[in-house]
């Protein structure tokens, strides 16, 4: 497995001796590359590429590298100027001003520069993805018969099977649509049910992917606070009797940024609210397959203990394995579905066939139960580790609760704390945080601060990055 410093370190080595080439000379051999770093022919080919990628070299196959010849400015610059007036006046007439605001998800999804530890991911590090195995299913998926043809628009029925058998109850396969990921699914569950200029109850605090969507899309989001055990049922009734809305999109296991579980109690007070106001929930079940070891038996979905209809299910298989694996699904029953479909046809058309048949053969290998079995291990103890650090070094930040799953922790600044400033501080200290800001959709009651543990290379970088942290404070 190569790593990903190996590879920055062996392109900024090349990048700094390029001088020493003329104009389209060639650079070294990979061989020679190989025994000069000491590194992997795997790692020299993905700098060489990550070089050609910025207009530094040309390679050519079989040939070899060249310097590249540089880039010259034949044609003088356009005017894009006018781009700020059309774009200000797009929404003039909206209700509610479509605004695509991204800059709480690129917290989560930006790359944290070389030497900073990154707490913000929210996928797991290479060290606990399932590489071997993603690489064999893709191996073999590409090998089975009609791979690379067009797959049915829903996704491909065996697939549609595997998730309608874990979602369980009377959800069946006709019932499920294969997406492109948790993402893609979430906006087209409120595309399809959540006109533009219509407030959408949401979970507070809640994932900020979820607030764009539905900025994005022209929705209204209104906050429902949670506590330890999910929603608070008496405010999510008075939220749809003062609002009027017809959706409310929750995380009823693991809940991000939380880690709340959706109590016994409440879970069919929830459906019974949302049937009352003739309002469907969309039930994001992201981290069914990132309970930790000591969690013990998930509750079923709320998908498997809806009888009505009400109930719009997402799940991905992106978090439990790669953010490159972009499969995922969405599941209901009734008229909706149809509205979901159509939708979706319009978005994407379908999701690519090889990667289908690749989740296939990855879900139906021996090696994805040991897979899961793992890492349920390493995230308890990757939590235990992080908690207990900041127990000791941070007291000023407060836990309120041990997740049993996911993979974050949800910190609380002490009084008159800043969580912008807290994570403006932390990155100058070489560890990048996410605000706890962009995780409310209105006013927050206070600063908070949402930590990883699942993006790092393990448990001792979480050490350190508490260490680091001790002197922000």
């Amino acid at each position: 497995m190569y790593e990903r410093s190996s590879v920055v370190e062996l392109a900024e080595s090349l990048r700094s001796e390029l001088d020493r080439y003329p104009l389209g000379g060639k650079l070294p051999s990979s061989r020679a590359l190989v025994e000069r770093y000491r590194v992997s022919p795997v790692t020299v080919s993905r700098a060489l590429a990550q070089l050609a990628a910025e207009g530094l070299v040309v390679t050519r196959p079989g040939a070899g590298a060249y310097r590249a010849q540089p880039r010259t400015q034949t044609d003088p610059p356009g005017d894009t100027s006018w781009q700020e007036v059309s774009l200000s006046a797009e929404g003039a007439g909206d209700v509610v001003p479509r605004s695509v605001d991204a800059s709480g998800v690129l917290v989560c999804l930006n790359t944290p520069p070389s030497g900073v530890i990154g707490l913000n991911s929210g996928y797991l590090h290479p060290a606990i993805q399932p590489e071997r195995a993603m690489a064999a299913a893709l191996a073999r998926a590409g090998r089975r018969p009609g791979a690379w043809g067009r797959p049915p628009t829903e996704g491909l029925p065996e697939l549609r099977d595997w998730f309608a058998r874990e979602i369980g109850g009377a959800v069946g396969a006709g019932d499920v649509l294969v997406t492109a990921g948790g993402q893609s699914a979430l906006t087209t569950a409120l595309r399809a049910l959540a006109p533009p200029g219509a407030p959408v109850l949401v979970e507070s605090p809640t994932y900020p992917g979820l607030l764009a969507i539905a900025r994005a899309s022209g929705c209204r989001p209104v906050p429902v606070p949670v506590d330890a055990e999910g929603v608070r049922p008496e405010l999510l009734a008075a939220a749809f009797e003062a609002t009027g809305a017809r959706v409310f999109v929750c995380q009823p296991l693991f809940q991000n940024p939380t880690g709340a579980v959706l109590s016994a109690a409440r879970r069919p007070e929830v459906l019974r609210i949302a049937r009352a106001a003739g309002a469907f929930v969309i039930e994001d079940d992201y981290a069914r397959a990132l309970a930790h070891e000591d969690a013990g038996p998930p509750p079923a979905t709320l998908a498997a203990e809806d009888a009505d209809g009400v109930v719009v299910h997402v799940r991905s298989l992106t978090k439990a394995t790669s953010p490159s694996l972009r499969v995922g699904a969405l599941a209901a029953r009734g008229p909706v579905l149809d509205r979901l479909r159509a939708i979706q046809v319009v978005d994407t058309f379908f999701v690519p066939r090889p990667l289908q048949e690749a989740a296939l053969e990855l879900v139906g290998a021996p090696a994805w139960p040991r897979h899961l079995r793992s890492v349920a291990a390493e995230l308890r103890h990757r939590r235990d580790v992080l908690a207990g650090a900041l127990r000791r070094e941070l007291p000023g930040l407060e836990l309120a609760h041990l997740p049993a799953g996911g993979y974050q922790l949800w910190a609380r600044i002490g009084e008159g704390g800043d969580d912008a400033a807290f994570a403006a501080d932390a990155l100058r200290a070489g560890v990048a945080v996410a605000p706890g800001r962009p995780f409310f959709c209105a006013e927050p009651p206070a600063a908070y601060v949402r930590m990883s543990f699942a993006g790092v290379s393990g448990p001792g970088e979480l050490v350190e990055a508490v260490q680091r942290l001790r002197a922000v404070r």
